[in-house]
């Protein structure tokens, strides 16, 4: 098991541990989104403790959701002009996965962004981690996921980056849109089934995967409310974090890598486009594993699950042309195939695709 980052987990997580923010670097690259980390008081929280131990800051606020390698790129010219010497990134998973590839960048001056795609040194600058959302998990993963656009499809960067620090506070979700609420917290289930379902599971992603599924059925009904109390809001957040655990020990599975197509053709949102993958994932699961998840969960069978799934995501439309495209690209890349622990064929790969739209 390796999962090098020191996470803090409570109320007032970056003011209480601004020392340790600190303790990275003299002059901050505050790396965010647009208007989110402003709203909900992260980027002003952020502010307040570089200035109360006296670092210096810059703050590019122009990352994109599925940010792209031209988005990173522009960022880690920034951070070049401003002689940034460590990484804070604040938001959901894209601005976290996009801090992660701009420290990597920035502790190779001169390298050009094929760089993000080459096989070499990981070395990175000095990274914290502030997550504002309860899906990705990225604070606590090596992962960095891309859009490419060249490629007309998301992909990992071939490098592992992990934060050195990771401030997690629950309260940065007090007034989330109930969509991103729903869209994130059912990546962070998809996390924990997948990691669970998985050829390289062992005792210890398992150990994740069945702590955070626990909080998420706990706190799931704050999905159909939309209002998640305070202690809702922290138990989420730790139910992301364990995901991200999870599948920092043995990577995502299936749905993951059928949903890049959903995403990037439709721009449908990331998680409700892995979470339209699940049912299907569920049906060609062991029994044993199946019932676990589901008792887990608190459904009756896969049905029930899937019907829960499109009432309260949505009935997605999508064109058989592109679930198609979607089995095709899998297909080609057998490594994430082979995550599943049952033989796949590409005849049940078009089964997981087509389960949504054939029942």
């Amino acid at each position: 098991m390796f999962m090098p980052v020191l996470v803090y987990s409570e109320n007032e997580a970056v003011i209480n541990n601004s020392k340790k923010i600190a303790q990275r670097g003299h002059n901050a690259l505050i790396v965010t989104g647009r208007s989110s980390a402003s709203r909900n008081g992260s980027l002003n929280d952020v502010v307040h403790a570089l200035e109360k131990e006296r670092i210096s800051y810059s703050v590019y606020n122009k990352i994109e959701e599925n940010p792209t390698v031209q988005n990173v790129m522009e960022a880690v010219g920034f951070g070049q002009e401003k002689n940034s010497d460590f990484v804070i990134g604040i938001g959901g998973g894209s601005a976290l996965d996009a801090a992660k590839a701009v420290s990597f960048m920035l502790a190779h001056p001169g390298e050009k962004e094929d760089l993000l795609y080459t096989h070499c040194d990981d070395s990175a600058l000095p990274l914290v981690l502030i997550p504002t959302t309860c899906g990705t998990g990225s604070e606590v993963t090596g992962v960095s996921v891309l859009t490419v656009s060249q490629l007309h499809t998301k992909k990992s960067i071939s490098h592992k980056i992990f934060a050195d620090l990771a401030l997690i506070d629950g309260k940065y979700l007090k007034d989330i849109p109930i969509h991103i609420l729903r869209n994130t917290a059912l990546d962070a289930l998809t996390h924990l089934t997948e990691s669970y379902i998985n050829s390289n599971t062992d005792v210890f992603s398992r150990m994740f995967a069945d702590a955070g599924l626990d909080l998420w059925r706990k706190n799931m009904d704050c999905l159909v409310t939309g209002k998640p109390d305070d202690v809702q809001m922290s138990e989420m957040m730790n139910a992301s974090a364990l995901g991200g655990m999870a599948i920092a020990q043995n990577g995502t599975g299936i749905p993951h890598g059928l949903s890049y197509s959903l995403t990037y053709k439709l721009n449908i949102p990331h998680g409700k486009a892995v979470g339209y993958f699940t049912a299907g994932y569920l049906s060609e699961a062991s029994e044993k594993d199946r019932n676990h998840i589901l008792e887990k969960l608190g459904f009756d069978g896969v049905g029930e699950f899937s019907d829960w799934y499109k009432e309260l995501y949505g009935i997605t439309e999508v064109e058989d042309s592109i679930l198609e495209q979607a089995v095709d690209e899998l297909w080609k890349n057998q490594p994430k195939v082979k995550t599943a622990p049952f033989e796949v064929s590409y005849d049940k790969l078009m089964k997981i695709a087509f389960y949504n739209k054939n029942n």
